[in-house]
Order: structure tokens, then C-alpha cells, then sequence
């Protein structure tokens, strides 16, 4: 790997790290970084998994405060999320390289297109707040598990979005407030990315040439992302990732089913 290259994969990570902490969307800019450096799909995916788990470290390392009083909650999700990250990189161990490659494009566009539609977290928030004003607040539904254990499989299947979905399943399902949702959905996620690159790491091939580089930026981007992202017009950089995402997925598409 050149020195050039060395450096753009930092400068990705970094911004990876950034926007994961608007709502866990690190993937949708670290994959393709990854791929513009030459890295095939499959080695991609799995080197972007090993790479973010130091992005989580940063970002549950910050977010101890808003964890205090979920320990119960927290055990519970963390088991689902790891049976799901075993699933999903098991599934993908498991199957073809070229279904993996007819099969991102989709999950990318509609991770992208999601984000389009999807309600802002602070929205969300807004409404979880309200809810609980009005005296609504109730305990975890049962299925809150099941469907954390779903997106797991997906997070360690591929993963671009996951945080996405799993801050909304969050907001809605435990009545919490925003930082303490993005406090649990960043340990949840983290657990789940840190299973699957573990067997990443021992039955799969790792470019570590890219994944260093990588890391560094993520790392870098989750310390920083909280003060940053503050200030940032966060509507407006979602939609342009989404629209991103989906130039992405028709480019991917094209090469996949030609």
C-alpha cells in the first residue's frame, strides 16, 4: 500500500468515525474507502468489521455516564447482539463470495434509503420524551431481544446502517432519551462488530495493510465525533450519505449483475 493511500484510508476513517457518531452509518463511507483502494468486496467487508471495533472502543469509552441504570437491559441486548454477530459472520463465512457481491448492493441501497425516511434521532427522542411526560413510559417490550438479535446478524453479516436501525428500535422500544439510547444502541453495536471480527480475524482474510489505516482514522473520528457532531447540520449530512449509499448500490448493482 502506497503512502497515499495509507493516508486516504486514515482521512476515511476518520470521517467514518465522525459520521458514525450522528447514528452509526461508520460503513457506508469506511466500505467504500476501501474498495476505492482495490480491496475486493468480501475481503473489504470483513477487514471494515475488524477495523470498526476500535471506533466502538472510543465511543463506549464515552458514553459510560448514560449506561449507569441499564445493566439489566444491557446484559440482556448484549447476548442477543452477540448471537446475532456470530450468525451474520457465520452466514457470511458460509456462503459464495459472488452472493455476497449481488447481495450488498441491495443492503446498501436500502440502508440508504431508510436514512432518507427515517425520522432525525433527535425527533425520535423528542417523541420518546413526550411519551414519557404524559405518563406512557413501560417497561421493554418482549420483543425488543428478538429484533436487537435480527439486526445483529445483519451488523455482522454486512452492517451499514446497523447503528441506524438499532438507535430508532432504541428510541421507540425503551422510552429512553437520545444520549442514553446512543449509549446502549454504541455498546450493542459494539459487541456485535467485536464477535464477528473475531471469527473474521480467525477464518477469514484480513488486509491488514488497510485495516491499520483505517482503525487509526476510526479511532481518531470516535473520540472526536461527539464535540463535532454536535454542531453539525446533522439532517443534512444524513442526506447526503444516503444519496451516497444509493450511488453506491446502483454502481455495485451494475458490476454484480453484469
Amino acid at each position: 500500500m502506497s503512502a497515499l493511500e495509507f493516508a486516504f484510508l486514515v482521512i476515511a476513517g476518520l470521517g467514518a468515525g465522525l459520521t458514525g457518531s450522528i447514528a452509526g452509518l461508520a460503513s457506508l463511507i469506511s466500505y467504500p474507502a476501501l474498495l476505492a483502494t482495490g480491496v475486493p468486496p468480501l475481503t473489504a467487508n470483513v477487514t471494515n468489521t475488524v477495523a470498526l471495533v476500535l471506533s466502538s472502543v472510543g465511543s463506549v469509552s464515552a458514553s459510560r455516564p448514560e449506561l449507569r441504570g441499564q445493566r439489566a437491559r444491557l446484559v440482556r441486548l448484549a447476548v442477543a447482539a452477540v448471537l446475532g454477530g456470530a450468525a451474520g459472520a457465520a452466514l457470511l463465512l458460509l456462503t459464495p463470495s459472488s452472493a455476497f457481491e449481488r447481495v450488498v448492493p441491495w443492503l446498501i441501497g436500502g440502508a440508504s434509503a431508510a436514512m432518507l425516511v427515517q425520522r432525525p434521532p433527535r425527533d425520535l427522542a423528542a417523541a420518546a420524551a413526550a411519551a414519557e411526560a404524559a405518563g406512557r413510559k413501560h417497561s421493554d417490550p418482549w420483543w425488543l431481544a428478538p429484533v436487537t438479535f435480527a439486526v445483529g446478524i445483519y451488523g455482522g453479516y454486512f452492517g451499514a446502517a446497523a447503528g441506524v436501525l438499532l438507535l430508532a428500535l432504541y428510541l421507540i422500544a425503551t422510552g429512553e432519551g437520545l444520549p442514553r439510547s446512543n449509549a446502549l444502541k454504541n455498546v450493542v453495536l459494539g459487541v456485535a462488530n467485536a464477535v464477528a471480527a473475531v471469527a473474521y480475524i480467525v477464518l477469514a482474510s484480513i488486509a491488514w495493510s488497510a485495516a491499520v489505516p483505517l482503525a487509526i482514522g476510526l479511532f481518531a473520528g470516535g473520540l472526536l465525533g461527539p464535540r463535532v457532531v454536535r454542531r453539525a447540520p446533522q439532517t443534512l449530512l444524513r442526506r447526503v450519505i444516503a444519496v451516497d449509499g444509493i450511488g453506491l448500490a446502483i454502481r455495485l448493482g451494475i458490476q454484480a449483475y453484469t
